[in-house]
């Protein structure tokens, strides 16, 4: 399998960020952004889709702390 060219990877990330602005106007709503997962997956190689869907829910989870900072669980002695 040979490096996608240039226009390849460009149009790739247009249809992830297509997904993911989608995906922010929705509240994550998967079923209204059908259309365009379904573009995501077309246009990117799988192994790019996999890493990006991660990438997307890494950021995600990052934001939410970032908001509501952090709590140890409680019953865990510190080192």
């Amino acid at each position: 399998m040979s490096a996608p060219t240039k226009e390849e990877r460009r149009v790739c990330w247009a249809a992830r960020d297509a997904l993911w602005k989608c995906l922010d106007v929705t509240g994550d709503n998967v079923e209204a952004c059908k259309k365009f997962q379904q573009e995501f997956e077309q246009q990117c190689p799988a192994q790019w889709v996999s890493y990006f869907t991660k990438r997307r829910e890494f950021l995600k989870y990052k934001e939410r702390l970032q908001r509501e900072g952090y709590e140890p669980a409680q019953g865990v002695p510190n080192p």
